[in-house]
């Protein structure tokens, strides 16, 4: 994946509220910190368990 690639998917996932971005420096390298809102955890946690349900349907979550 490219920087311009990773960039606009974490555009996106920022729009839906899933993730928070803030651009800062260490010293004088540019640095992307990237934090998992509440709303993101919740959008993974059942994106994980529909993935489970699709790969063993027969194990309960």
């Amino acid at each position: 994946m490219t920087a311009g690639n990773l960039s606009v998917h974490l555009r996106k996932l920022e729009d839906a509220g899933y993730v928070e971005v803030t651009k800062t420096h260490q010293g004088r390298t540019p640095a992307t910190l990237i934090r998992l809102t509440r709303r993101g955890r919740l959008a993974f946690e059942e994106y994980t368990a529909a993935l489970r349900t699709l790969l063993d349907p027969g194990a309960q979550s």
